[in-house]
């Protein structure tokens, strides 16, 4: 017959997620609310100034479809040379216009300079 043994008792103590005697070291959880609270702060500001940079990079990226959807719709009867200025003007009747001349040297009403680089792209040099 099998020898009883007491309630207190464990087969195996030293596998047990607690303490199994009265000597045995008091087991506390530890306290992680501090730790996830900060933890989800730092994360959702990162999260947040990620969120910032692409906002901006896509009003930048929308803000070059526009200029150069202007660009390549205005009118013009010269192949532009990548890397030199061109200057956009607007008519009296609302149409636009590609230049060479600068906005110096006449009085008409002048749009932004832009640039073509190797890709196509037009960029617009902001004003001195």
């Amino acid at each position: 017959m099998e020898k009883e043994k007491p309630d207190n008792v464990a087969d195996s103590p030293g596998l047990m997620p607690y303490g199994t005697n009265i000597g045995a070291p008091s087991i506390k959880p530890d306290d992680v609310v501090g730790w996830k609270r900060s933890s989800v702060e730092r994360v959702n500001k990162g999260f947040m100034a990620r969120f910032e940079e692409l906002k901006k990079e896509y009003e930048n990226l929308v803000s070059d479809f526009e200029w150069n959807d202007l660009v390549y719709k205005s009118e013009f009867s010269f192949e532009p040379v990548v890397g030199y200025d061109y200057h956009l003007y607007q008519r009296d009747n609302g149409t636009f216009f590609l230049s060479l001349i600068e906005p110096s040297q006449w009085k008409m009403n002048f749009i932004g300079t832009f640039r073509l680089d190797s890709r196509g792209k037009w960029d617009r040099h902001l004003e001195k």
